[in-house]
């Protein structure tokens, strides 16, 4: 697993920036903050990407408070972003859709 090279970031990463992602220069992860209806809702889309990024064996960091949810992408294999943190972070976006029906 390769981190990311700077045609790669430029390309995979601005995307994701335009969602809302934001990329953590000091240790080269990508970061961001989901706020839902309540508990439960945020609890929904934790499960639903868990199971994805297990499936993937690919796991995030992430904090969740009530209705918050803090995610943090970063390959430790690489020590920096590689395109599995892309992948996961689209799986990411795509299961707000299902965390919010």
């Amino acid at each position: 697993m390769a981190v990311l090279n700077a045609e790669e970031r430029s390309t995979l990463l601005d995307p994701l920036v335009s969602k809302g992602w934001s990329v953590q220069e000091s240790r080269d992860a990508i970061y961001k903050e989901f706020q839902f209806k309540d508990f439960k809702e945020a609890f929904k889309f934790m499960t639903t990407v868990a199971l994805k990024a297990d499936e993937m064996d690919h796991h995030p960091e992430w904090f969740n408070v009530y209705n918050k949810v803090n995610i943090t992408l970063s390959t430790h294999d690489c020590n920096g972003l590689s395109k599995r943190d892309i992948k996961l972070a689209n799986i990411i976006e795509d299961s707000l859709n299902v965390a919010k029906n």
